[in-house]
């Protein structure tokens, strides 16, 4: 099957100047939204449509339905109770009546509206005081002629500000009767095509800004049409492809392979007081078979809260230690880096290896002495958060740079930590406890490898988990009374640290007052992200040595606590929290061999989607089953905190919804690269443009 030929077209990149109305001030509102040149119009496609070719009886309206009604004026009301409000009574032949209802009008509208006047109004209908009504629909005054309905579904386009919507509509209108021949356009493969029964780009474009009248409204609105589609998968290619030519640039530079016997490791497997898991040397011996090669590693470790993730880290560190070398751990907070900085201590040092603390805190002489040992190669393994990644800081020999709950890190943070390796690029591990589904690391992170760390070790209970709502918080203190008094401790949780007007959320600070007043006879504890780092510390330290009995907190302590003792977890307002947030929280208890509990403590009325989330959580464990719950509910940039890497800014694709696709983009992608790399690069400048997009960098 061959592959498509490049072919020269310009009008794609004509600026947009070039359409006739557009001057300075409209060009600069377009290229506000990332709107330059004619391509860009193009794909500036719409997020949904409007059916106005056809007329439905008021009588026959659905609450949620949209339609277009046409009826005469039976009644204007104007009123003032709260706000300004004019409410406009339709009926029809249907003797059906509707309420079309207006928060913002000027007096000239609302004289508009004379009893007897024919009005077609386009909204949807929901239930009101007086029946159905429409809030703010768009409508237009007829005469008593015919007034002929649209012969096309009207598209609805994201918003630009400065732009009215019949504006834009024109504009693309315009850019699209530039269109090049489809041959000039197309780019994929006509082959695949065929196979997956998708039309050429150009007939794709032209029915997804102007479909007919008889065009399938339920797929087009569920992002099912084939149109749609035909746009999706070169999306998705574009992306794939720009991911695996950073991967190909990066391991071109060449790293330090690491080939050592190991000894160490065999030294440290010896000493752990538990034995790996089956899935732990599993992933173990994929890291190690990277780090012998002479190009940098890129893998993704993925497992569980308590999966044992810091293990394997450890041991490829003392990989790069056994040469003579350097690695690097990074960690997005003082507190989980100071717990990685702990673990770290206990296992290696007894084997004679160096490791070294260097975080924002550490300042004067201290900070001096470490950068010195860094510098020196004294330091075999510094531990720290993005400070590590500061100017100033220079390793002697860094071939391993670990960094654990990646997404939470910007792009350029991440790409100033492989800059400094000495002798090639480092090999990079990157670890997270926020299980990523297949779908999204197939095509979040096409530049990584991707290891599962799937069991947890023996011992671990299964939390017990359950919902309560707010009011039943006095049986809770009751119980939290009752589990403290038989020597286990608890977690409290909260949301916000201060009360806030806005958010109906306990604050840790109020929480922690009436926890003391109710329960006098326990020793409880407060930690939240505006306490002194020392503090905190002393906090989290008092608590994990069994001082405290309850510990009351913000989110800080998500990840990187380890406290066996622990068997209870409550989460106050869990409804406002993320899945994999309040999974996280939850994998904070179960660590010791005591049966654990969690409850998820909301307020009511919970939404639709909030039960879903807490469902979830109190049927399964599962880490994995719940971050594909998570995608479906939350959608991509949420789950992976991608607001930063332009990942979630897919123009048509859906990695929920178009998760079919990506199999057959990863075979394509590996053939264009290797047969047509100029078909690559035009696709990947059509969809993601000319910046990189460092999404795992």
């Amino acid at each position: 099957m061959p592959v498509a030929r490049p072919h020269a077209f310009t009008d794609a990149d004509s600026p947009l100047s070039s359409l006739p109305g557009v001057g300075p001030a409209l060009r600069e509102k377009l290229a506000a939204r990332g709107l330059v040149g004619l391509q860009d119009l193009w794909l500036h496609l719409p997020r949904g449509y409007e059916d106005r070719t056809a007329l439905a009886p008021i009588r026959g309206l659905q609450p949620g339905v949209p339609a277009q009604v046409e009826g005469r004026v039976e009644a204007v009301e104007r009123g003032f109770r709260y706000r300004p409000m004019l409410r406009v009574a339709l009926s029809d032949e249907s003797r059906g009546t509707l309420v079309l209802r207006f928060f913002h009008f000027r007096a000239q509208q609302a004289a508009q509206f004379a009893p007897g006047t024919r009005v077609r109004a386009y909204g949807t209908p929901r239930p009101g005081q007086l029946g159905l009504e429409m809030v703010h629909p768009s409508y237009r005054l007829l005469g008593d002629g015919d007034a002929p309905l649209g012969d096309a579904l009207d598209p609805v386009y994201p918003e630009i500000e400065g732009i009215g919507a019949g504006n834009l509509r024109k504009l693309i209108g315009l850019a699209l009767q530039r269109l090049p021949a489809g041959d000039a356009l197309e780019l994929l493969p006509p082959g695949i095509l065929a196979e997956l029964d998708l039309p050429p780009l150009r007939e794709a474009l032209r029915l997804l800004h102007n479909p007919p009248a008889d065009a399938d409204l339920a797929a087009l609105q569920a992002g099912l049409h084939p149109a749609q589609r035909r746009l999706a998968i070169e999306e998705l290619l574009a992306h794939q492809l720009s991911l695996r030519r950073q991967r190909i640039a990066l391991q071109s530079e060449g790293a330090q392979a690491l080939t050592g016997e190991g000894m160490l490791v065999e030294r440290l497997r010896g000493a752990l007081p538990f034995a790996l898991t089956a899935a732990q040397a599993r992933v173990f011996a994929q890291v190690r078979e990277d780090l012998a090669r002479p190009r940098p590693m890129l893998r993704l470790v993925q497992g569980d809260v308590g999966s044992g993730k810091t293990v394997v880290a450890a041991m490829a560190a003392l990989l790069a230690v056994e040469q003579g070398l350097q690695a690097a751990l990074m960690a997005p907070t003082e507190l989980l880096a100071e717990q990685h900085f702990t673990n770290l201590c206990g296992w290696l040092e007894p084997l004679g290896v160096r490791v070294r603390w260097l975080a924002g805190k550490v300042t004067g002489k201290a900070r001096r002495s470490a950068l010195e040992e860094v510098a020196d190669g004294t330091a075999q393994v510094v531990v720290g958060t993005h400070a590590l990644m500061q100017e100033g800081v220079a390793f002697h020999d860094l071939a391993l740079a670990i960094v654990d709950e990646q997404h939470r890190f910007g792009v350029h943070q991440r790409l100033a930590l492989r800059d400094k390796g000495r002798a090639g690029v480092p090999h990079q591990l990157v670890m997270t406890a926020t299980p990523i589904p297949r779908t999204l690391a197939m095509s979040a992170y096409a530049d990584l490898d991707v290891s599962a760390i799937d069991e947890l070790p023996p011992g671990r209970t299964p939390v017990a988990t359950i919902a309560l709502a707010a009011e039943r918080r006095p049986e809770l203190i009751e119980r939290i009374r009752a589990a403290c008094a038989e020597g286990r401790q608890a977690y409290w949780v909260c949301t916000l640290i201060d009360e806030s007007d806005e958010v109906v959320a306990q604050a840790a600070q109020g929480t922690f007052e009436a926890l003391q007043a109710a329960l006098p006879r326990l020793r409880i504890g407060l930690v939240h992200g505006r306490l002194k780092p020392a503090a905190k510390q002393a906090t989290m330290l008092a608590f994990k040595q069994g001082e405290l009995d309850l510990l009351v907190a913000t989110t800080v302590i998500e990840v990187g606590v380890d406290v066996p003792n622990a068997s209870l977890m409550v989460i106050e307002n869990a409804e406002r929290l993320g899945l994999a947030q309040l999974h996280q929280l939850r994998g904070r208890v179960g660590r010791g061999s005591a049966a654990s509990s969690c409850v998820l403590l909301y307020q009511s009325p919970l939404s639709a989607m909030a039960r879903e989330r807490l469902d979830t959580l109190r049927r399964t464990n599962d880490g994995f089953a719940i971050a594909e719950k998570d995608l479906q509910l939350r959608g991509p940039g949420e789950l992976l905190g991608t607001r930063q890497t332009g990942l979630a800014s897919f123009r048509m694709a859906d990695l929920v919804r178009d998760a079919d696709l990506l199999p057959r983009v990863h075979v394509l992608a590996d053939r264009l690269l290797q047969e047509s790399p100029e078909i690559a690069d035009r696709i990947v400048a059509r969809w993601v443009g000319g910046a990189a997009r460092y999404a795992s960098a």
